[in-house]
This record gives structure tokens, sequence and C-alpha cells, in this order.
């Protein structure tokens, strides 16, 4: 969804100065452009050139000169020429290289990162601090140049046999400047205070404001444009986390280069250059560390990463005398197009476009996009530090309270560091009246629900996995179902279903209503009706929110299921911190639909009816969440990921039948490289005790048919399960089973055919007590282990994939291709 806002807004700010120039810095001798130069107008302000050596002033006063520096060259003086607007340098090299910032005998910028490295404890405001709070006020603004936009009509001529022929006149660009001189294309405001305390930081947003939106669109306030913290050993930009310049491996990871020393706050500061080793720019950074030269902490820093996109992340601090520390005031985030065709890393993972090369975006006549860019400027004030602060609900990182969507215009006015000028009013005038107009809010609350697997239809959203499925029980099993939203009540919700099995001729329908309790903690109370059939042995965890998925593979092939007739009354609620919770109580007749007994003590039940009591907890310990005033969002997902779930049958009460406990356990792991390459960990456990029919028991997921042939076993692969392991093979009360996945990169064999290497490692260990009361199934039990190892190639052509694996250890079948199993794969990524 994230991706999804991104691009809608992007695709979908001249700067008011009264001075402005643009131009080059080279070196005179090789013609070379000299990134990260420091330019210094005669007022004192900073500016520095980019990694191709271009550089851009602007001054809201009239400057006279300014000055062009670079470590190892001579200064230059330049004088402002009235109306000129381009100015290309040249430095000449200074015959004693380096000499006055030299420390030993080796490279200087080494000798000075090295002790940044060692210094960052003391520098870090988050540890030599006890405690602290600001205000900041962002303003993030897509937009274009108008200056840089041609307003000319074009003639646009189509190649003939004999000539070319006229067919029409390409008014695009002339319509586009005419837009763009008089508003932006986006722009959201919001001013927040933030607290650090105990090692935790929360934002609370104050106000928010957003062009064209009466409610702000959470998942673009939940961007983590750029890192707060400079001294993490992952700098973050733009959603994508990489290793940082100053991290404590860093000298593996980057080339470092002493390009000058600047004044910052009367302090002096080396400027050094930094750029990964690697050579694919889309696993590292580049930029500029200014580090002050008496503490070595950070006074200022560039961070960039540069393919289709050049994206910039710019952090600005205050020296602070008392505390000797630079404090964060000012970050600025920038996103424009770039000149190739490179992958990027952007919102957490590598992104392909088809870009323009220098070569090409000359032949090619340039469009909006190529003029358009994104710009976020942040600034803090009212700082306080070593103070006592109080942080309530630490475990919400960021808050947004009802009363911040609502805000009057004298509230922005107290908090703009500049008033809005002309194009900024419009903006809000112009989007206010487009995004109705378009329906914009309207499509977006769309695209949400069909991401999550619904239909929104006025006041109910169908539920698009119950439209139609297939299993070898049912046949195909068409059905009709969803829920109430928001438009219906806030307060009160109806959910229900109907379906229809062609193979087994039956309906299956559930009913079921809650009301919410609390908003804050979003708790429901709610009651159900179910009458329908379910997967013997299965394991499903009641807080786990199903993805959506145009299809489910798995089932196609099960054929043993059980028919539940159930009554239930839960409790929903996110009170516990990080925490989503379901609390249930249960009544249930159940049937096994194939040929089985249980047999207790003599009893031979072929239905029977079971009371429960159940807990079902997810709990996401380090992931950061946002409260927002339509509900919680996990806007930071961290691994490890927990959940647990616990059922108590309650012995005597409403019919109950067996007394038993069952407690299953899983956590999930992942961490994603900065090369790009992923690694999943999944570990799951369960254990049943007392008196449990088969039905309620553990199958360890197996997702292989009973064929003769490796060709005739070819379906399609599921997620977890074991793909060599034949359907009701083994069962267990007791389980533990743990698998390693690891991902590579994409590899792009033709143009359209770029598969995804997946290596794939599973086992599971179980054990089945009393397997004389299971009566009809032919089975085994998983004492010695299973295990199974194979590939996946995935997405090798829209979506389509293939898979193998192999099973081996002691459960391995006698013949060599009964352990092989060869599966299809589908990956449809809706960029969540």
């Amino acid at each position: 969804m994230r991706q999804i806002c991104f691009l809608f807004f992007f695709i979908s700010i001249s700067l008011h100065a009264q001075f402005q120039a643009n131009g080059i810095v080279k070196d005179f001798s090789t013609n070379k452009p000299l990134p990260f130069a420091t330019i210094t107008t005669n007022d004192g302000i900073n500016f520095i050139s980019d990694v191709d050596g271009k550089f851009s002033i602007s001054s809201k006063k009239e400057i006279s000169s300014f000055t062009v520096s670079y470590i190892g060259y001579l200064k230059t003086s330049v004088a402002i020429v009235k109306d000129k607007k381009y100015y290309a340098i040249s430095l000449l090299q200074k015959a004693n290289d380096l000499s006055e910032v030299i420390i030993g005998y080796e490279n200087p910028a080494l000798a000075i990162i090295r002790k940044v490295i060692a210094n960052k404890r003391n520098n870090n405001p988050q540890e030599k601090l006890s405690s602290f709070e600001f205000k900041s006020y962002n303003k993030l603004v897509v937009t274009a140049n108008p200056d840089s936009i041609s307003g000319k009509l074009d003639s646009v001529f189509v190649q003939k046999s004999i000539g070319k022929e006229f067919t029409k006149i390409d008014s695009s660009n002339y319509k586009f400047k005419e837009l763009i001189n008089k508003q932006h294309l986006f722009q959201t405001e919001k001013v927040s205070q933030l607290q650090f305390n105990n090692n935790t930081l929360k934002e609370t947003v104050l106000g928010t404001k957003m062009a064209g939106f009466k409610h702000p669109i959470y998942e673009i306030l939940a961007f983590n444009l750029q890192s707060f913290s400079i001294y993490d050993n992952s700098y973050e930009l733009f959603e994508t986390k990489y290793n940082s310049p100053i991290a404590t491996d860093a000298l593996l990871d980057y080339n470092y280069r002493l390009l000058d020393t600047v004044a910052i706050n009367g302090r002096q500061s080396y400027v050094v250059y930094f750029k990964n080793k690697k050579r694919s720019k889309a696993t590292g950074l580049e930029g500029v560390l200014y580090i002050d030269q008496n503490s070595f902490a950070i006074s200022k820093a560039i961070m960039r990463i540069k393919g289709v996109l050049d994206i910039s992340g710019i952090h600005e601090f205050q020296y602070i005398p008392e505390e000797n520390i630079w404090f964060p005031i000012r970050k600025t985030f920038k996103i424009v197009k770039g000149k190739n065709d490179d992958d990027i890393k952007i919102l957490g993972g590598t992104i392909q476009f088809n870009g323009d090369d220098e070569k090409d975006s000359k032949a090619r006549k340039k469009v909006a996009s190529d003029y358009t860019y994104l710009i976020s400027n942040t600034n803090n004030f009212d700082i306080k530090y070593n103070v006592p602060i109080t942080i309530t609900k630490p475990f919400i990182a960021v808050e947004i309270n009802d009363e911040a969507i609502h805000r009057p215009e004298t509230f922005w006015e107290n908090y703009r560091k500049d008033s809005l000028d002309i194009r900024s009013q419009k903006t809000y005038l112009a989007l206010d009246s487009i995004v109705i107009k378009k329906r914009i809010e309207s499509r977006l609350r769309f695209g949400r629900k069909i991401i999550n697997g619904y239909l929104p239809l006025g006041f109910f959203d169908m539920d698009l996995r119950k439209i139609i499925s297939y299993n070898n029980y049912e046949g195909f099993r068409l059905g009709f179902g969803g829920i109430t939203n928001e438009q219906f009540s806030k307060k009160f919700r109806i959910e229900g279903y109907s379906a229809y099995g062609t193979k087994d001729g039956n309906f299956k329908y559930k009913i079921g209503m809650a009301t919410r309790v609390d908003k804050s903690s979003n708790s429901w109370i709610g009651a159900s009706y179910t009458d329908d059939v379910k997967e013997i042995a299965s394991t499903s965890y009641s807080i786990e929110k199903r993805p959506f998925k145009l299809y489910d593979p798995r089932p196609i092939n099960i054929s043993t299921f059980y028919n539940y007739v159930s009554w239930k009354t839960f409790l929903e609620t996110n009170l516990l911190p990080k925490t989503e919770s379901i609390w249930e109580i249960s009544h249930s007749v159940v049937e096994p639909k194939f040929n089985y007994v249980y047999n207790l003590n003599s009893n031979l039940y072929t239905q029977y009816v079971m009371t429960t009591a159940m807990v079902s907890l997810q709990w996401n310990p380090f992931s950061d969440y946002m409260q927002t005033p339509t509900g919680r969002i996990e806007i930071e997902k961290r691994f490890p990921k927990f959940t647990f779930q616990y059922t108590q049958a309650l012995p005597k009460i409403w019919g109950n039948d067996f007394e038993f406990s069952k407690i299953d356990f899983k956590t999930e792991f992942e961490k994603k490289y900065l090369n790009g390459q992923k690694t999943n960990l999944l570990l799951e456990a369960g254990y049943a005790m007392g008196d449990v029919p088969i039905t309620h028991l553990y199958n360890t997921s197996p997702n292989n048919i009973t064929k003769e042939t490796i060709m005739q076993r070819i379906t399609f692969a599921g997620k977890n399960s074991f793909e060599t392991m034949y359907f009701n093979e083994f069962f267990s009360n007791e389980f533990v089973y743990f698998q390693f996945k690891h991902g590579f990169n994409r590899v792009k064999l033709f143009k359209k055919v770029r598969p995804s290497l997946v290596l794939v490692s599973r086992m599971a260990w179980g054990n089945l007590q009393k397997p004389e009361q299971h009566v009809g199934l032919d089975y085994k039990t998983l004492n010695k282990g299973y295990f199974e190892s194979g590939i996946e190639l995935n997405q090798i052509f829209n979506g389509l994939g293939l898979t193998a694996f192999y099973r081996y250890g002691p459960n391995q079948l006698p013949k060599f291709e009964d352990n092989i199993a060869i599966k299809l794969s589908f990956v449809l990524n809706l960029g969540l």
C-alpha cells in the first residue's frame, strides 16, 4: 500500500528566492567534475556540489560573490554577474595536496572516520543525553520548476514511406507549465512533538494537513523518509536500510576521501566524501560527512542513492556548548529523476525502472515526470534536554489524535517558518476540488479494500476469498460473503457468508455480529454461528489475518474434512502493548466426513461435542506502531514475531465429550540484506494433552498427492507446507517444525524472464500418544523426523515459477522418484 500511495502522488518547488544560480565545478586539467565541492556565498551560507559536480545556490538576499573550494585545489572566488544564471567553475590543483590535514601516514579520511566511530557514544544525543524533546514543522511538496519547462506547442509527425506526415499539436508541456506556474502537484504539512526518554523515541502529531483530503492518508505520514539518528549502524533512506558510513564495520563497505575543511557554527569541520565499494548503486550510499575537528561529531551529513531516481537526505545540526554535542535541527529529503536505469533500492526492496541514460535522454522529448520532484523540509525548534519527561503509551511510535486533523489556519500560522506563498495557497484550493471531482479518496479506499481481499459495495465489503475455491471433498465451492464497513457503522458490524459445494452438495454458512467497546485499543465483543467444513488436523491461529490470494493452491488436493456446527462468543482487542489477541468461548458439534472412529475407553465416537475456551495472541515486540483516529497501524515490521494459542476444553459444560488442552506456538524471523537477498526462518510447535480426536491433532501441513509418477503429482506449491509429504501420511499430538528459506536477487535471463532463486529446507519431529484410539486411517508418526530440501525458481514469467523438492532422512521412501516433488508456484506482488 505504501508503494501505491507513493507512486500515486509522485507520478500524478520552485524556490521563490531573490537570487538563484546554478553551475558546475570541474578540474581545470582533466575537465572532470569535482563531486561535493564547497560553495560559500559572501553572506556565509554553504552549499555543496552533487556527485556530478553540479550545484545550485539560492538566497533571499542579493549576493555579490561566492567562493568555491575543494581539498587539494586552489580556492576560487567568483563575482556575480547580473542576469547570469549558470557558472562553470574550473579549479587548479595545489602542489602540496592534503598537507594541511594529513593525520599520520595513512589516508587521512580513514583516520578521521575511525575517530568518529570510536566517539559515537559521546556524540549521539540518544546516548549522551538522558532525555530530550522538541517540536518540528514539516512540509512535503511534489512540484516542478516552471523555468525548466518549455511552454512551446509542438507539432507531432509520423514517419511514412515518403517523408513525415503531420498528425496533431502536442500541448502537454504547455499545459503542464501553466499548471505548475499556479500550484504544486501535491503538498502536506505536519507539526509534531518528539520526546525521548528511557531509550524510547515517540512522535506525537499535533497537526496534519494534506492537500485535497479531509482525512490524511496515514500510509504517507508513516513513510520514514530518512533516519532520525545519523549514528545508528543502519541508515534508512526512503524506507530502505543501508549500512551507515559510520557503522562499526563501515570501513569494509566504504571508501573515503577528505575534501575540505569548513566552519559550521563557528567550529571547524572536516568534509569527508564516502562511497560504497560495490559497483551496484542499489546496494549502498554515497555522500558527504562534515565532522567536528575537536569532538569528531557529525555536524552535517548528506546521504544519497542514485539510479533512475536520485534520492538524497540532508541532516543539519546545531552545536550546544553546554553539553558539547551537535543536536539535529533540520532535515531535507529530495527525490528527482535520475539519468540512468540502474536498479534502485527504495521502499524496502530493489525496484527496476526503464530510465533514461545520457544518450537517449537527448533523443526523446521530455515529459512531465522529467521535471517533477519531491522535497520534504523538517525544522526542529523548542528544544529541551535533560529535563523530566513522561511519555504516554511508549509502545506507540507515532500517535495522531482526532484534533490533529482538524486544526484551524491560526494553528498553522503559529508554526510555519514562512507564510505560505501564492502557489502553496492555490495548491490547497485546487487539489481540494480535484480530489472531490475525480473521487480520489474513494479510489484510494477502493484500492485498500481490494488489496486486503474485499470489494466495497456501499456499506458492505464483499469478501473476494469466498467467491470460488476448489478441494477434493466439496469440488467447486461457490459462495458469497463479507462484512459491513464504516459507512454502515463505526461501532457495530455484521459479517457472514454462504457457500455451496458442487461435489458434496451441501450449503455452508456463517453469521456473526460485534460491537466496539473501546476505540483506542480497537476492542470488539461479538458472537457468531457457523456451519462449515475444515481440513482435519490442520493448525490455524485465530488471530492471524488470512492474506488475500487470487487462489489458495494447497486445498485443491485435500479430501479429508470434518463438519463443525459452532456457536461462539469472543473479545478482540489490542489492549496489551504491541499485541493483537482474541479471547473466545465456543461450543461445537463435530462430525468427521471420512472413515474414522475415535475409540475412547471403548466408547466409539463418530460425532462428538467440544466446548472450549481459547486465547490467540500475536506479539510483535520489535515493530513500530502508529495510532490514528481510525485504528492502529504497524508502520515498521520488525522480527522476530511471536504467535501463541492456548485451547482448553471445558469439562461437563454444554455437553462437552472430552477433556484436553492444546498449546500452539509460532515464531517468524526475517532478515533483509543490503544486497537485496533475504533470509526467512520459521519455528512452529504444538502440544495436545488429554483426549483429542484426530480431527484436532497435527498433520504438519502436507502438500503431495498419492500418484504413481512425478508428472502426475505436479500441482501448485504451498507457502510453508511439506511438498514431498503425502496427505494424511503423518499425525502427531506433539510436534516441532522448522523451515529455512534464503532468497537471492532476481536474475535477468531475458528481457521478461527474471526468476528469483530461493533455497528451502524443512524438517519436523513429532509423536502420537495412544495411537490405538484412532481407527479408520492408515498413518505414521514423526518420531524419527522428517526432512526435505529444495529450490524455488519463482516469478520466471508473469508471476509463474517452478519448484523442486527432495525427501531424505529416516522417512525417505524406497523408490527414488517417490521422494521427488515438482510443483508450480505463483507470486502476485501487490506491494504490501
